[in-house]
C-alpha cells in the first residue's frame, strides 16, 4: 500500500474547512500537514475531519496566530512532540511517530515565521525572529532516532533556490529568498541530512512554485510564485518516493490560502 502525506498552509483552518473537505475528498491523502491554523486547541474543528474518516488528530495552537495541527487516518502514537523554538510561546511546530509497513517515521509539521517586510533584524525584530529560528533547526537531524525514519513538511517560508522564485535577481532583496535566509535553510538541510523531495522530483532547473500572493490582480496571469512549502525526508525514504503534487488548482478555489497544498507519496 502507498503513504501519501500532503502539506498545507491553510491561513485559518475555521476559515477555510471546506476547502480542507474539499481537498480531503479529492486527494484523499494518509496524513494531512496544516499550518497558520489561527485555532486554539479546543477550538480545532475536528468533528468533521473525523467524519472523513482523519480520526487522528495532534494539533499544537493558539488564539488568532500560527498554528499547526496534523490529521491522518494512520494512528499517531503517543510520542507527540510540541518545540517551542525560540522560547516565545508561539504554536510552530509538532510532530508524531506514526507506523507503516513495517516502518516507523517520524513526521514533523513547521510555520516558520514570516519574517516581516525589511530583511535587516537590526531594524525588524521579525526578520531577526526568523533568523534564529532557522538556526535552531540546524540542531535537528533526519537521523536523530536510532530506527526511525524522518519526514520534515510545512511552510518554512523560505524559497532557498534560483528556480523557487519568479525572478531570482529582482527577489534577493526581499524576505523569503534574501542570501541569508536561503544559505541558512539550506545548512538546515545540509546538517540535518535532509533530503528535499519536491526537487527529486521537479529538477532545480524548472520553475516550481507553491505561494502566490493575495496582492496580485491577477495571480493566474502574472504567476509571480514562490516555493515556500517543502517536503524533506531522511535519506532512506528518497528510494520510496514515487510521486510529488503541488495542487496549484487549489489557489483558484474560492476564498482560498494563497498557499496551495503539496502531495508526497510513497510506494511502501
Amino acid at each position: 500500500m502507498a503513504l501519501s502525506i500532503a502539506t498545507w498552509n491553510i491561513n485559518s483552518v475555521r476559515l477555510r474547512m471546506p476547502l480542507v473537505e474539499h481537498f480531503l475528498k479529492t486527494f484523499s491523502p494518509d496524513i494531512l500537514c496544516l499550518q497558520e491554523t489561527k485555532c486554539p486547541n479546543d477550538q480545532f474543528p475536528s468533528k468533521p475531519l473525523k467524519a472523513l474518516g482523519y480520526e487522528h488528530i495532534v494539533m499544537h495552537g493558539q488564539k488568532g496566530y500560527h498554528g499547526v495541527a496534523t490529521v491522518s487516518r494512520l494512528p499517531l502514537t503517543e510520542l507527540v512532540e510540541r518545540r517551542d523554538y525560540c522560547g516565545v510561546g508561539d504554536a510552530r511546530h509538532v510532530s508524531v511517530l506514526f507506523h507503516h509497513r513495517g516502518k516507523s517515521i517520524r513526521l514533523h509539521n513547521f510555520y516558520v515565521p514570516a519574517g516581516g517586510d525589511e530583511p535587516d533584524r537590526t531594524i525588524n525584530v521579525k526578520f531577526g525572529h526568523k533568523l534564529d529560528f532557522i538556526e535552531e533547526m540546524k540542531l535537528l537531524h533526519a537521523e536523530a532516532e536510532a530506527g526511525i525514519s524522518s519526514i520534515l513538511v510545512g511552510d518554512l517560508n523560505i524559497a532557498p533556490l534560483e528556480h523557487d522564485v519568479w525572478s531570482h535577481k529582482q527577489l534577493l532583496k526581499i524576505v523569503s529568498h534574501t542570501p541569508i535566509e536561503t544559505e541558512g535553510l539550506i545548512e538546515v538541510m545540509t546538517k540535518g541530512a535532509w533530503v528535499d523531495l519536491m526537487r527529486r522530483k521537479v529538477p532545480e532547473t524548472e520553475k516550481l512554485y507553491t505561494w502566490w500572493s493575495y496582492r496580485s490582480a491577477d495571480w493566474q496571469a502574472a504567476n509571480k510564485g514562490r516555493r515556500l512549502d517543502h517536503i524533506w525526508s531522511s535519506a532512506d525514504l528518497e528510494p520510496h518516493l514515487s510521486n510529488i503534487a503541488v495542487i496549484r488548482e487549489a489557489r483558484g478555489w474560492e476564498r482560498p490560502s494563497d498557499h496551495v497544498p503539496v502531495i508526497a507519496e510513497f510506494d511502501f
